[in-house]
């Protein structure tokens, strides 16, 4: 029997109009669609994809642990890889589908990983959280000779306070709970104005404001932030 082919599709941020046609037209004619799942709570990228999954296809939830510690996540992969190959095996063509890109901070890289070496994938790109959130700001991420860096909020404080002394333009997303700790980061490094807060980028929604705007106590939740330091003369 010919074995399936496992299709990772990045949706997007948030917005279904910006699923890319390739992602749309394979989502909605496999058989098998996969997507990551908390153990409470309903599934972003499938809220997403909503719209366009056929009423006949198979869909799989894969639960994740919400958890810092790698071992528990580390063993869902396990346990989910091995649904998605009986699918496979059996010539059904699967899609994984996660919210933003599939290689950016996504679970799928971790199933990709554990089947690479048995199966067919093709790999569709999706609009990250980290251009949806320049486009809300009305600026641009980086220019010319301009150093963008990508940091995980999770980072110790140590750590980020080092790699944005060093960069023209930061992205810092995976913010959540962390906010309150991020943003003294940012209050003593002097960045506060230079500091744009986007809260569910190209989502109904969607709220654009500077970090200084924030109240003390205020905690968005799903944010990525963006610190410009305006050390290009781009214009």
């Amino acid at each position: 029997m010919i074995k399936g082919i496992l299709y990772g599709l990045g949706l997007g941020p948030g917005n279904p109009e910006l699923i890319t046609v390739k992602a749309w037209r394979l989502l909605s004619t496999v058989e098998v669609i996969a997507y990551p799942k908390p153990p409470t709570g309903e599934s972003f990228a499938r809220k997403i994809a909503a719209p366009f999954i056929p009423d006949d296809a198979t869909e799989v939830a894969l639960i994740i642990p919400m958890a810092s510690e790698r071992a528990p996540a580390q063993q869902a992969y396990d346990s989910a890889v091995k649904t998605i190959a009986d699918h496979l095996e059996n010539g059904k063509d699967v899609a994984f589908i996660s919210n933003g890109d599939p290689f950016l901070y996504s679970t799928f890289m971790y199933v990709h990983e554990r089947l690479k070496q048995r199966f067919e994938i093709e790999i569709v790109p999706g609009v990250t959280s980290l251009t949806a959130a320049a486009a809300a700001t009305r600026r641009p991420l980086a220019a010319r000779n301009d150093i963008l860096k990508v940091l995980p909020a999770p980072l110790d404080s140590d750590t980020l306070k080092a790699q944005i002394a060093t960069a023209d333009s930061v992205i810092i997303n995976k913010v959540g709970k962390h906010f309150n700790r991020v943003r003294v980061v940012i209050e003593e490094l002097g960045l506060v104005e230079n500091t744009q807060i986007v809260e569910n980028a190209t989502t109904e929604y969607e709220v654009a404001r500077p970090l200084s705007q924030i109240k003390d106590g205020e905690q968005p939740y799903f944010t990525t932030m963006i610190i410009y330091k305006g050390s290009e003369n781009w214009t």
